[in-house]
């Protein structure tokens, strides 16, 4: 996965990877396996885990420099990323080592020894059931990404480690759309003085500020603390459509969808005309595989605002869904 080299991504993008999750199914849908296995141990896969490694908005040498280990790496080219990882000692380039050395064997037990010195990092426990999937120890990757996704859930591994234990449903967090961005001047500046910049925003009681702040720590797979932050600008605007829409995407979580839905459902109810409602519901159908009722709300929410970004959206996604089956 590349890194997010800005803190708040335009919505078309985001739009283009949520249409293209759909279409491409999760990583190990592309390879046709599956986390539900006949038994807790199978036979090895092929080939190299995947590694995933996320660097926020850090711009230091070591992280650009692992980053692009990283992108070698899953491109195939693992002796040139082993190269890089070998220069540094963090636990993200130790990583690196033992999954670039791993059909020299012994990747699992390496892999091991760093979860056991980092038991409360989501990252190590992320990446031992990488191992241990890769391994054919099914039964051991679940139970180690669970632990991934409880020890540290405000983390992109945390987020990581729920897709791998949800593999039918699309990968990532809910696409969410606001159509706000942050002024100009701060969009200018470098990511991490951006996201302070927002947070800066966001401590003062303006609603627009923290729902483009909690979009910036959102797309950052920061769920948590992005709950907070639109959950405080439902708070000051109880009245607002897309406040209280963020506030019900920002509690969704995989491994309880339930508790979104039923804040989102019934402000079909309270904004019976809202593109903003409609759009948000269509796309938690669609990242919890009920394409059909998803297809639905997507064209609702086109139809009751066919001037908006919603439609825009809504649109879009309809016109993959429909050149990929129903």
């Amino acid at each position: 996965m590349s890194p997010r080299t800005r803190v708040v991504v335009l919505v078309a993008a985001a739009a283009a990877v949520a249409a293209g999750a759909v279409v491409g199914g999760t990583l190990l849908q592309t390879r046709g396996q599956s986390t539900v296995a006949r038994g807790a141990i199978v036979k090895p896969r092929a080939g190299y885990p995947p590694l995933e490694l996320d660097f926020g908005v850090r711009a230091d040498a070591q992280a650009r420099a692992l980053a692009q280990a990283q992108r070698l790496y899953n491109g195939g080219k693992v002796t040139q990323a082993a190269s890089i990882f070998s220069r540094y000692a963090s636990l993200e380039a130790r990583i690196g080592s033992a999954f670039a050395a791993w059909r020299k064997g012994g990747g699992l037990a390496a892999m091991t020894r760093l979860a056991d010195e980092s038991p409360h990092s989501s990252l190590a426990a992320l990446h031992l059931g990488w191992a241990s999937y890769w391994a054919g120890r099914n039964a051991d990757a679940v139970a180690a990404w669970t632990k991934a996704a409880q020890l540290e859930p405000d983390t992109p591994y945390a987020v990581d480690a729920q897709d791998a234990l949800h593999p039918d449903d699309v990968p990532g967090l809910p696409l969410l759309v606001t159509g706000l961005e942050p002024p100009a001047a701060l969009q200018r500046l470098p990511a991490a003085q951006e996201l302070a910049a927002l947070a800066g925003a966001a401590a003062k009681p303006d609603a627009r500020a923290r729902l483009v702040y909690g979009s910036a720590l959102w797309n950052l797979k920061r769920p948590l603390s992005a709950e907070r932050a639109f959950e405080s600008a439902a708070r000051l605007a109880p009245h607002d459509p897309l406040a209280r829409t963020a506030a019900a995407v920002g509690a969704f979580t995989k491994s309880d969808p339930v508790r979104a839905f039923g804040r989102l459902g019934p402000l079909t109810g309270v904004f019976p005309r809202s593109p903003v409602v409609r759009f948000h519901l269509g796309i938690l159908l669609l990242w919890t595989g009920d394409r059909k009722k998803a297809v639905t709300q997507l064209r609702l929410a086109a139809a009751d605002g066919p001037q908006t970004v919603y439609a825009k959206y809504a649109d879009a996604l309809l016109e993959k869904l429909g050149k990929n089956g129903p």
